[in-house]
Formats: structure tokens, sequence, C-alpha cells
């Protein structure tokens, strides 16, 4: 048998049970006795609840409860986080309205209509107070928490000196993750101390440790089944007031409970990307080297939690710069807490400092690309310290040829075709390569089948394919016959997946496992077998699926051929691996370039992606089919960055008023230009045994400026609010408007 190979296309795994239905979302289950839930929601966005008359409710037909503040069990939990006013929305515990949408109550009742019409039966009366929504009006409230230090190296304002620089303002606004599936949760408390969970999570370990600090209730008595997720992007990575809503009306009734949100729902009640202002200075010398950086950001935050990302992280090591210095700060308003989305806030960093960077380049009559590779930094000047692997430079010229970069016009607003105006635009993106720790479980069984398990989650870059194929790589066994369970929280630890993390931490930990099951087999085969009685460990070869000795290859086994041989039905190994030494040694980051082409409607200013070409630098490609899907992926999520997405609030009431799908624009198969997604595919010696980094961050990551940097060189527009709408475009004069004012004022 051939040797299945890191880096080939395999298919995913688990495809055929997602188009075939067979795949089992946290929805999907029905157990029994369950009842539905309907959430009761705060239409005013600051205040206090007067009163709640569910009488009304409770008497709709079905109705089993309505529970809210008034009457929900006690959180044990929430005593111990008074300590620390600002750990997240304590639902239920008081009468305290902090933002629109906030859930007052959650009606119970047979079916899922009933619940829903029921809700709409609860009289709420509030105490209505004055709400702050408008990030704007509020920036005198800014300010840092004790984890927001500035950053300086060098002199902050040294860019002031330079004989060339930019000082501009860059925002965006408030987006929502807005996956196809639904937040929610099952919640059934099996006795009074053990609760049974399905949940749409990022991570089935975290879910368990938060409810088990809530509750007070032993970890192995919480159960969390979370084996497909339909998106997330973010959202699942935290345990949100409604789940633990949930949980509380099924204690309190003693029936399993289920709570599926509304669309409208989901732009308060699971996080979103925070709205914010970004003001980046930049100074170069006359012939494009970089004299100083400063990037200062403000976000906002909910009043009762301080939700901090990476905005200016990215400001502080992309480029060789004597001089940085970085400020981030929040303002709370009266809005539910944001949380990651994809890219997190280096995604909202990156939009600003690629384009301001782009910006620079033009007013040193210098290639956007070779000023950024004039200013490449070698190593990381932020730490100190070498990249364990960078091959940026390589990323920069491969997307180069491929778009037809170096035969473009450089002249702004200088191209056209079928009467479009033509523009192209370049940008970088960058994210920490991590590995964390994680255990992963193997067995070995005798019909030649191999079992692992490991607690990681999967919300759709394909982690079981990838594992696969790491354990096929590192046993040689087919992989055909290798399954990789997941998403249970019975099985071994594995961290939350976010952060580009999955496959290098729980991937190393499925290639120790293996590791291990090989020595196993060694060790027993020398014991037992009589053709490796006289062997040692440095004597024995594994590959494609077999044990042999090295000096007579025809000395061989396959390795379930040795439990066979030994009537043992099964053989077990668990493996815990993380990072060692080598991050003290070595600054690890992915890179990605993004490319884009653009059309520009000369009289309309509508802006059409035409071309996109993406090149990822991280490190040894485990799958190249799913790789590929997840830079698509990304690509296609910051089309939405650039060009469609924002969530739009009515300051009056602080309430969001284009909260659906129909409202809020999410790219679709139409917006999705012929994309090239090209990887550098080298191995980073030292991250983990596959020499693989993370992907999918800086699959986004930076695409947004790419967009901005090309319709600026289509039009000579530059846009620094996004999205970038045909409004904002058209604030310059295109041929069109000037013909027709020059005809009336003649």
């Amino acid at each position: 048998m051939k040797k299945p190979s890191v880096g080939q296309s395999m298919d995913r795994v688990d495809g055929r049970l997602k188009v075939t239905g067979g795949a089992r979302y946290f929805a999907d289950h029905q157990l029994e006795g369950m009842l539905y839930a309907a959430l009761v929601c705060s239409p005013v966005s600051c205040g206090r609840i007067k009163s709640i008359d569910a009488q009304k409710a409770l008497r709709a037909p079905g109705v089993v409860d309505v529970v809210s503040h008034l009457n929900a069990p006690p959180v044990p939990g929430y005593k111990e986080e008074n300590k620390n006013p600002k750990q997240g929305l304590k639902i239920f515990s008081d009468d305290r309205i902090y933002s629109n949408g906030q859930p007052v109550a959650v009606v119970v009742a047979d079916t899922l209509e009933r619940a829903v019409y029921a809700a709409s039966l609860v009289d709420v009366l509030y105490s209505q107070e004055v709400h702050h929504t408008e990030m704007s009006a509020n920036m005198d409230k800014a300010f840092q928490n004790n984890g927001m230090k500035d950053y300086l190296r060098g002199e902050a304002d040294a860019w002031k000196k330079a004989a060339v620089t930019v000082d501009e303002t860059y925002t965006i606004p408030l987006e929502v993750h807005n996956p196809m599936e639904l937040a929610g949760i099952i919640a059934h408390w099996e006795t009074p101390d053990k609760l049974t969970l399905y949940a749409k999570t990022q991570g089935v370990k975290s879910v368990q440790q938060t409810i088990k600090s809530l509750f007070h209730i032993p970890e192995q008595n919480i159960t969390v089944h979370s084996q497909f997720v339909g998106g997330a992007f973010g959202m699942g990575l935290r345990v949100w007031p409604l789940e633990v809503a949930t949980i509380l009306a099924a204690k309190k009734i003693r029936k399993p409970v289920k709570l599926v949100i509304t669309r409208e729902e989901m732009f308060t009640l699971v996080g979103y990307r925070p709205n914010a202002v970004q003001q980046v200075s930049i100074g170069a010398t006359a012939d494009g080297k970089l004299t100083g950086i400063a990037h200062e950001a403000v976000a906002i935050t909910s009043p009762y939690e301080d939700f901090t990302e990476g905005i200016v992280a990215m400001s502080k090591f992309m480029y060789a710069c004597p001089n940085v210095y970085t400020k981030y700060q929040l303002v709370p308003l009266n809005m539910s807490t944001p949380v990651w989305m994809r890219g997190p806030g280096e995604a909202t960093g990156a939009f600003a400092l690629e384009s301001a960077i782009d910006e620079l380049a033009y007013k040193l009559k210098l290639d956007p690309l070779a000023f950024r590779i004039l200013n490449h930094a070698d190593t990381d000047p932020e730490k100190d310290l070498p990249f364990s692997s960078k091959y940026l430079k390589e990323a920069y010229q491969m997307g180069a040829e491929k778009i037809g970069w170096f035969q473009r016009n450089p002249e702004p607003r200088s191209m056209k075709e079928d009467d479009m105006l033509v523009g192209y635009g370049m940008s970088s993106g960058t994210f920490g390569a991590y590995r964390g720790k994680a255990t992963a479980a193997g067995t070995l069984k005798a019909d030649g089948t191999f079992v692992l398990q490991s607690a990681a989650s999967d919300i759709g870059p394909g982690t079981a394919t990838a594992m696969v194929q790491i354990a096929a790589d590192a046993t040689g066994i087919d992989p055909t016959k290798i399954t990789f369970m997941l998403g249970e929280s019975s099985y071994p630890d594995a961290p939350k997946q976010g952060g580009s993390s999955t496959v290098s931490t729980v991937g190393s930990a499925v290639n120790d496992v293996c590791k291990a099951l090989q020595q196993q087999l060694g060790e027993l085969a020398i014991a037992k077998l009589p053709a490796f009685k006289n062997a040692t460990a440095a004597d024995l070869v594994y590959e494609d699926g077999q044990l042999s000795l090295a000096a007579d290859r025809s000395v061989k086994i396959a390795y379930h051929e040795i439990l066979q041989q030994q009537q043992l039905p099964e053989l077990r190994v668990t493996a815990t691996s993380q990072s060692g030494e080598e991050r003290k040694k070595y600054s690890m980051y992915s890179f990605s370039v993004h490319f884009a082409k653009v059309h520009v409607h000369p009289a309309t200013g509508v802006v059409r992606i035409v071309h996109v070409v993406s090149v990822a630098d991280s490190g040894t490609i485990v799958n190249s089919k799913t790789a590929a899907s997840q830079m698509i992926g990304g690509v296609v999520g910051g089309i939405g960055m650039a060009l469609t997405e924002e969530a739009i609030i009515d300051h009056r009431f602080g309430r969001f008023v284009n909260h659906n799908y129909a409202d809020y624009h999410v790219p679709v198969n139409a917006d999705t230009p012929p994309t090239d997604v090209l990887f550098i595919n080298k191995k980073d010696p030292y991250i983990n045994p596959m020499g693989a980094k993370g992907m999918g961050e800086i699959a986004l990551i930076g695409f947004a400026a790419a967009v901005a940097n090309a319709v600026y060189h289509a039009t000579g527009k530059r846009v620094r609010d996004l999205p970038i709408t045909p409004d904002k475009v058209m604030e310059v004069k295109n041929d069109i408007q000037s013909k027709l004012e020059n005809k009336l004022s003649v």
C-alpha cells in the first residue's frame, strides 16, 4: 500500500454525513419529554424591570413555566463573580437592563410554536433610563483597563519628523458572525447534580468547566455533546447567558429544555465584531524606509465586561521600524458583549495599517509591493527573536505574478475594461502560530481499524479529516481504516477551536499517540514474537502499517496481526502533547498576502471584485483541499467586511434595524470572484511535529485593505470607512458627473 502523505488532497471524512443529512447538530437531538423554550427580551436599552406579569402566558395552552429573575434557581457561581463586577451578564440574577434585546424571561412549553406565542403574552414593565449606543457620541468615556498597556519602541512621535507622512483615521462598523446555524442549547438535568448538554460550541471542555464553576457540580457529572457545528466564526467560544437561562429553566422544571434563538436574537445575544476607530500615523524617509508608526485604536464593549482583542498587535512587528507606539482603549456602551470574530482584532487592525501603508507608498511614488518588501522585518522587532519560519517575500512574489501585478498601470484611475474602472490592490496579514496542550487517545483494534478520540471541536474547517491524515501519515495505516472522534466532553482534553491552533495543538497529540502506539507494538513484538525476539527498539522500522526489521525488511507483520497473534482485541494508548522551550527561542506567526482586482462602475460607484489571489505562508499544508477551502472562506468573509457587512443601530432606541439576512448583507456566491489560493507549503521546523501553522485567521486578516487599496487604484478615491459602498466611492466626481456639471455651468 502506498503510504498516505500529509499535504495531499483528501475528501472530508464527514462529507457524506453532512450532505445526506446524517450529521446531527445540537438542535437535531430529541430527548424524551423534551420541552421548548422562547425568550422574552427587553425592548429598552437601559433601565430596570418594574414588574413581570406572566399570568396570561401561564394560562396559554401547553405552557409549563415562565422563568425570570423572580423565580429562577440560584446560580452559586454568581456570588463568587461578585468579587469582580465585570465578569459578564449574570442572567436572571436581578432586575437590571443593560442592553436592548437582553433576555428578561424564558417561556417553556410543550411545542416551539406555543412557547413563542406565550412569550408574546408576558407583560413586562420597565423603568427606562438614558442609554448610550453611539460610539462617536461617547468617545469621552474611552478608558484602558489594567490589562491594556501602551506599547512603545523608540519614540512615540518619531513619525512626525519623517520626510513623508500619513496621518489618517480608519473605521469599521459593528459586524455580526451570522452563521447559518442559529445558536441555542438543549439542557437536561438527569439528577440534581448531573447535567447533560447538547451545545453549539467551539469547545466542549470549556463549556464543561464554565458550567462547573457556575453551578458547583462535579466535572464528571457534566456531559457536553457537540459533534457537529454549523458554523460559528468565534461566537461559539464562550457560554452565553441564553445558555445559562436554558439550564436554569431545565433545572427548575426538571425536564429537558431546548432553546434555539431567532435570527434577530443572533444580533444581540452571541457577540459581534466591535465597532472600532483607529488613528494610524506613519512616516518614512524620502527613499521609503519607515521611521515611525503610531497606531491608536478605540473599540466598544459592554457596560459589564471589558472585551479586548489584538487590534494593534500587527503594527508592533509587521515591519522593520525603529519607532512604534500603540494604544488601545474601550468605550462602554449599552450593548451586549462583543466576542472574537474570524480574524479577531487583527482583521480590524490590518485594515487600518495596510491601508495606511498603501497610502504612504503612493505618497512616496513607490510600488506598494516594493514598499512592503523594502521594510520587511527579517526578525521580530517586538520580541527581538528570529522567526521560526517566514517566507513572506516569496508569498509576495507568487501572488503578484499570479494576478498580473507587474503588468498594471500603477497610476490611480488609469485603467479600464469593458467601460469599468479597473484597480489592483494588495495587503499583508499575520496571526500568531499557536500550539496549546491537548491529549488524544488511540485504539488499534484486531480488525485493523484505528480509532482516535479527543475533545476537539469542528466548526467547519475539517478537523477530523486533518487528524485522520496526520494519523495515516504517522502510522502508514490506510486512512479509510482510521476514525477520529471529537465533540464529546468525555474524550481526552483538547482546547477550544479558535485562534487557528487546532491542527497544531490536537494534531501534535495525534502524532504523539501514533508514535506511542508504535512503541507499544514494538515492545509487544520483541517480547512475544519469535521473529523479533533478539531485536531492540532501534532495529525496528514502522512503515505502511507494518512493523519490520531494518536489517531484513522481509521480516514484517501488520500492526493488527500482532494483536491477532496475541489474541488481543485491541491496544489503547494515550498521549499528551504541548509546546516546549522553542517558543522562548523563536517568534511564531503565520502570514498571508492578498491581491484583489476590482471593477468600479464609473457612474454608480458599484464595486465588483473580479479576481482574488491569496497566498498562505503557514508551514506544512496537511490537506490541500480543505486548506484551500479555508482560504476561500476567508476571502468570502473578507468580501463581506470590505463591501457589504454593517449592523445598523437606531440610536434613538439602541435597537438594531437590519437584524436579518435580507438587510444585513452577507456575501453570496454571486459576490465571490474566481479565487486562486497558493501555498508556500514549507515546514516550520520548530512549532510542532508536522511543521504546520494556523491558517483560518490569516485567510481573512488584511483582505479588506486589499480591496480598499484596489478601489483607490481604480478611482483615486481613498475609502477609510468600511464597508465600501457606492455612496462613499462616488464622493469623487466621475467623468459623467464632471461633464454634466460643466454643461450645466455653461
